[in-house]
């Protein structure tokens, strides 16, 4: 199962990094590929500066050894060897009118003194977090995850939102980070799912993101934009930094583990900013959308 999927990430990121490039035009993935000291390494590929993409970068990693002790506490066991491999992204456009998004895709496996596989799991999801609502693009997003998900439970969406939704909150500011998508993780198997039946489900949902993402900025990466409009994205920026330096589980495992730092804070965007006591004008467009960040909604 491992090498079956880290095959498939490492045709993923191709796949991702080609639709990418041909909706940004100019800038092209530069890619950096990197060993871990404890076993293992990664395939690093970063964009910046184009006329569609401010940054973003699309990473894959497979890791391997003795789990780390922040892991060992984690998982509540003692020492024990393990391997990890993902495909990581996000992507941070210059006009505020196309939103940021990020996506992840992980298998996990622990083993035994024997190298008996004693635990394996999958995790993952993607997600929205535009600065401009524009709720057909919202609708676009969810349904391409559900349209995914259908193919293999029909109870996986509903669950899977509800989950993302709880996961990308901002609990110091009450207000999620985005519009949501799909969470899921520790998906192991049951009488109902096998691992090959885990497999499927997250690489179709792999497979959905260019489709779920790129006409979104097709539609809207031309839209004129105001310096102001701009300010605005920069603000709620600052949002999306503290989600990920705060709450984001993989960012703090990255740093709790000897990760590396170039590939963990490829996340965070270039431009940035924090405005004291900030409020949006009533009535505005930008309220608009805080009002939803403070009430998640059922798109579908």
């Amino acid at each position: 199962m491992k090498q079956q999927f880290y095959t498939y990430i490492q045709n993923l990121q191709d796949q991702i990094c080609k639709g990418l490039e041909a909706v940004e035009g100019q800038a092209k993935f530069r890619e950096d590929l990197w060993e871990r000291p404890e076993g293992g390494g990664g395939r690093t590929r970063v964009i910046e500066n184009g006329t569609v993409f401010e940054k973003g970068g699309v990473n894959i990693s497979a890791v391997h050894g003795k789990l780390p002790e922040a892991m060992q506490k984690m998982f509540n066991v003692g020492a024990a060897d393990f391997f990890a491999c993902g495909l990581s992204l996000v992507m941070h456009p210059k006009n505020p009118m196309v939103p940021t998004v990020h996506a992840n895709w992980r298998y996990f496996e622990m083993y035994d003194d024997n190298e008996n596989v004693i635990q394996q799991w999958f995790g993952g999801g993607q997600d929205l977090t535009p600065y401009y609502l524009f709720e057909e693009d919202a609708i676009h997003f969810h349904q391409t995850c559900k349209t995914a998900c259908d193919k293999h439970n029909s109870e996986f969406y509903p669950k899977y939102k509800k989950q993302c939704d709880a996961y990308f909150w901002n609990a110091h500011r009450n207000e999620s980070r985005g519009i949501g998508g799909l969470f899921f993780d520790y998906c192991k198997e049951t009488p109902e799912m096998s691992m090959q039946d885990w497999f499927n489900y997250v690489s179709e949902v792999g497979n959905s993101f260019l489709d779920a993402y790129v006409p979104i900025v097709e539609k809207r990466k031309d839209l004129a934009y105001t310096p102001e409009q701009r300010t605005w994205q920069e603000i709620r920026r600052g949002r999306y930094v503290e989600f990920n330096l705060v709450h984001d589980k993989g960012t703090l495992f990255g740093l709790k583990t000897n990760g590396r730092i170039e590939s963990i804070l490829m996340s965070l965007p270039p431009n940035v900013q924090w405005v004291y006591d900030h409020h949006p004008e009533a009535g505005s467009e930008e309220e608009k959308l805080v009002n939803v960040l403070e009430n998640p909604r059922d798109w579908l």
